[in-house]
């Protein structure tokens, strides 16, 4: 008996707990259908699909389309007009100082860089032009130019000092394509001059690309600039050797060479007494492109005349004297 009791007593709660669930999940969703009900009334009250599928609002956008280009169609063309008609008139005279430059002898390098300035410097007129005609405000665009420039300038520094230095080494010319020079520690023949570096090929030829900043912040030396070059030797004889005869058989060897100058004339100078020899100075003049050939041919003769005639070339010796200990 008590057994029932227990048990319809627990299935009445169970049931009223199922009850309460049901209605509190009925509320849950009528009230959650509502809201849902009440957002979607507002959204449709923004926008609505009405506005976008309706024919009226597509013909109110195709007229005011049909205004304006009838209102700016003139000034489009005048604009398009001004653009291609100056573009053909600054390729005209881009080309026209191009043949003047060539004509003039001016260096290829140079010749470019210039004519690259003068057209962009000439498209840019054209543009602003065209701009204008279009309405817009040329004077807003130059600052916000300027102010581009300013910040490029600002971030490209160390690029800007290279097209600096690359300007005043094609303005100025120190050096040409083909000299040889030396330039930041390097010695080599130019192969070619840009705005931002420098070719060198060394005599090994190795290629070696050099920022025209640090070649313009060092000593350029244009080794092949002048037609001719002295060769300066210096040969040293020992202390018991006839001064005289070494002195005319040099003169004699640098006669003999048809590729040694005679103006301006080569000389022969006892220039210091040593330690251990009296050194001569033979200075010789030839053509630039032969300096090499002449002082390696002048060298060996030098040495095989002197020991054909039994002139010594003295070399720094030393007596070491030995002493026994007590004695």
């Amino acid at each position: 008996m008590n057994t029932n009791k227990r048990f319809y007593l627990c299935l009445s709660l169970a049931v009223a707990v199922l009850c309460t669930c049901i209605f509190s999940w009925s509320a849950f969703a009528v009230d959650t259908a509502v809201a849902v009900e009440q957002a979607t009334e507002q959204v449709a009250k923004v926008t609505s699909p009405v506005d976008y599928v309706s024919p009226d609002t597509y013909m109110k956008i195709l007229n005011m389309a049909k205004e304006w280009i009838l209102a700016n169609l003139p000034h489009l063309i005048v604009a398009l007009l001004v653009f291609v008609i100056g573009r053909m008139i600054v390729n005209w005279i881009t080309a026209l100082v191009h043949k003047t430059f060539k004509k003039a002898g001016v260096e290829p390098t140079l010749r470019r860089f210039l004519c690259k300035i003068i057209y962009y410097i000439l498209l840019t007129g054209v543009i602003m032009a065209a701009a204008g005609e279009l309405g817009i405000k040329t004077t807003s665009f130059l600052a916000i130019i300027g102010a581009a420039g300013l910040a490029i300038g600002l971030a490209l520094k160390d690029s800007l000092s290279n097209f600096a230095s690359g300007v005043m080494l094609i303005l100025f010319r120190p050096f040409k394509v083909g000299d040889v020079i030396t330039a930041a520690g390097i010695t080599g023949t130019v192969s070619q001059v840009d705005i931002f570096s420098t070719v060198i090929y060394t005599g090994d030829n190795r290629k070696q690309i050099i920022p025209n900043s640090i070649i313009t912040a060092s000593v350029i030396t244009n080794i092949n600039a002048e037609e001719t070059r002295r060769i300066d030797l210096v040969v040293g004889i020992g202390y018991d050797d006839d001064i005289k005869l070494a002195k005319t058989t040099l003169e004699d060897l640098m006669a003999t060479d048809s590729r040694i100058l005679t103006d301006p004339a080569a000389g022969v100078a006892v220039v210091e007494l040593g330690a251990s020899s009296v050194d001569l100075n033979v200075r010789p003049w030839v053509k630039t492109e032969d300096y090499w050939k002449v002082r390696n041919d002048l060298t060996e003769a030098i040495k095989v005349t002197f020991d054909e005639k039994g002139i010594s070339f003295p070399y720094p010796q030393q007596d070491v004297h030995m002493f026994q200990a007590g004695k």
